[in-house]
């Protein structure tokens, strides 16, 4: 005996549930008599009666009765699946575990998390604040399967792959005398009281990088681990700093003024992750997202 084929299992239960040819034909989305076609083959391959015919409905026969319970069986299975690839889509039981360096994580995390979540609006995600030192074991352990970092990580288990291309920038408190120059050279920063981030850091060298190229001696009267520190302590107008433009990145920025500087420099960012590791389909989508707001982060104030 021939195998039923799936065509012919949704065609029976079309039929089962309308008891009409044209109530099936219309549910399908076909012509009446292929389906009256497909019916008649379907019990002549099988040998078995499956319709009774009585005042023009098709009403399930007695001897196939266990046929169609299969059917309702295989169709509750089918709506299982389709149920669980939707909590799927939403994101549902699921959690997206990443981390970002700080710079990223003021405010490109949070525009990129908005979207995220427009996409997967159950999906739990777990977002840490990691150093750079600290991203080889958080990638190696597998405790999350990215990091978004302002360095490339070099270790032969990691990769990193370039994000965005951005630029350092000054900043200084509202109303501060070098605030009224449209460009501000680091030759004027440094007759100022610098705050800043200690130039042995990894982020720290990058961001001090125009004041050794200038041959300038950088001296900060006062220091902060992270970028989001740096940033307060200039809007209480401790001083002014280099900064890189992801962590001034938001439209209005109260007590403090940006200004591009004349030594240019510039800073990437990087999506680092496991090497060889299969990154999740929410991991993929989520770095497409910061890649997409990076990029976006200097139009917002420039």
């Amino acid at each position: 005996m021939k195998e039923i084929t799936l065509r012919q299992v949704e065609v029976i239960r079309a039929v089962m549930l309308r008891g009409t040819i044209n109530g099936a034909a219309e549910l399908l989305g076909v012509s009446a008599p292929g389906i009256s076609r497909l019916v008649k083959h379907t019990e002549e391959t099988l040998g078995l009666r499956l319709f009774e015919r009585r005042a023009g409905l098709f009403v399930p026969s007695v001897e196939a009765g266990k046929v169609f319970d299969q059917i309702r069986e295989v169709y509750k299975g089918v709506e299982n699946l389709q149920s669980a690839i939707e909590s799927l889509k939403k994101g549902e039981e699921v959690q997206l575990s990443f981390a970002s360096a700080p710079s990223v994580a003021q405010f490109i995390a949070a525009r990129a998390l908005r979207t995220i979540r427009k996409r997967y609006p159950d999906l739990y995600i777990d977002l840490n604040i990691l150093k750079i030192e600290e991203t080889a074991d958080y990638l190696l352990l597998e405790r999350g399967e990215f990091v978004i970092m302002s360095s490339a990580v070099h270790n032969p288990g990691i990769q990193s792959e370039k994000l965005a291309h951005g630029r350092v920038v000054a900043i200084l408190p509202e109303g501060h005398p070098l605030a009224t120059q449209e460009v501000i050279s680091v030759h004027d920063l440094a007759k100022e009281e610098m705050v800043g981030i200690d130039p042995s850091d990894p982020y720290g060298r990058i961001i001090s990088r125009p004041f050794r190229e200038a041959g300038i001696d950088l001296r900060h009267t006062m220091r902060g681990r992270f970028a989001q520190t740096i940033v307060s302590l200039v809007r209480h107008g401790m001083g002014v700093a280099l900064i890189d433009e992801f962590s001034v990145a938001e439209v209005y920025m109260p007590g403090v003024v940006r200004r591009p500087i004349v030594e240019e420099t510039f800073i990437d960012i990087y999506a680092v992750t496991k090497k060889d590791r299969v990154l999740s389909n929410f991991a993929e989508y989520s770095i497409q997202q910061f890649r997409k707001e990076l990029n976006d982060a200097g139009k917002n104030w420039a």
